[in-house]
């Protein structure tokens, strides 16, 4: 059985402070004013969902200031635009 050890290391990019971040706290309280709370009844499309967290990705492919939604639906847990969505 292979052991687990501790790997010191430090983060380079950007930290909490920054544009990234701005962005994405500016597009999760845009989807909290357009009524995305966290237990939420949503559609995308036809399929039901729920709202369950906010995305705070500040890198990737689904970028938190993009995609600020994530939505638990019957295919899996996705991560949202407002433009995707739609109050249930």
């Amino acid at each position: 059985m292979a052991t687990l050890g501790l790997i010191k290391g430090t983060r380079s990019g950007r930290t909490s402070s920054g544009e990234a971040s701005d962005s994405i706290e500016s597009a999760v309280h845009k989807a909290i004013d357009h009524g995305f709370v966290i237990g939420r009844q949503v559609r995308i499309g036809k399929v039901p969902g729920t709202v369950i967290g906010y995305n705070i990705a500040r890198f990737g492919l689904f970028f938190g200031a993009t995609y600020p939604l994530i939505v638990h639906t019957p295919f899996g847990i996705l991560k949202c635009g407002l433009a995707e969505v739609s109050l249930a």
